[in-house]
């Protein structure tokens, strides 16, 4: 494959579906594209905004947190393994709504309750506990809400 037909197969992916860096990087590499013209074609892209890493950063933030019900951390750890800029990351995380953020981890925790048959408090706390950690929520909100939810 030459380089104009790569980078129009890459514009193709990237006008369909958001893409970040490495992901384009990797697609490029797997088409055996030559190295040196993997890097040529990478900036062709963001010149002409095809791919930006902060855009994708904010879309896919937005979307994992929306539908996924994932938490910060969770999301920060995806995020830096596609090797977006950790001031990237950060700069997406902050659009996350704090009050949206609390009340999507109370809601998770709520319906799992739902759904433990056990009575014991302390096995209903780890079960919860490991659930919302899983879903990438900071511990010491994940231990807050579930004290509060379990007193109600």
């Amino acid at each position: 494959m030459t380089k104009e037909e790569a980078l129009l197969k890459a514009q193709n992916i990237c006008a369909q579906q958001e893409k970040c860096e490495s992901d384009i990087r990797k697609k490029l590499l797997d088409w055996k594209i030559d190295p040196l013209h993997v890097d040529e074609v990478i900036e062709n892209l963001k010149e002409t905004s095809f791919i930006s890493d902060e855009r994708y950063a904010l879309f896919f933030a937005k979307e994992k947190f929306n539908f996924n019900k994932w938490g910060k951390i969770k999301i920060e750890y995806s995020l830096k393994n596609k090797q977006i800029n950790s001031a990237l990351i950060q700069k997406a995380l902050e659009k996350i709504p704090e009050e949206d953020y609390e009340l999507t981890l109370q809601n998770q925790l709520q319906k799992k309750l739902k759904g433990i048959k056990d009575t014991d408090v302390y096995v209903i706390k780890s079960k919860l506990a490991r659930y919302a950690l899983s879903k990438g929520f900071e511990s010491g909100k994940v231990f807050d809400m579930i004290s509060e939810i379990l007193e109600k």
